[in-house]
């Protein structure tokens, strides 16, 4: 009878094991999921130290204006 219990134990642990990793799959694949914990933690982060931000946009706006100047003069 022991063995029976083993057996059934082990198979609950496995089905258990088998339902968490489905469910962080599921987490991983669900995009709006995904990109709804990527904003949260820009916005910590952005929160925390707002340099980086800054400055990654003013390099941003400089890229852009010399795309800009670069496009206007070939024409």
């Amino acid at each position: 009878m022991s063995d029976t219990n083993d057996i059934q134990a082990h198979i609950d642990r496995t089905r258990a094991e088998l339902a968490a990793t489905l469910n962080e799959l599921e987490d991983k694949l669900n995009v709006p999921k995904q990109i709804g914990i990527a904003g949260h933690k820009a916005k910590a982060s952005f929160d925390r130290d707002k340099l980086p931000w800054l400055a990654g946009a003013g390099a941003a706006a400089l890229a852009i204006g010399g795309l800009v100047v670069a496009a206007v003069k070939s024409r």
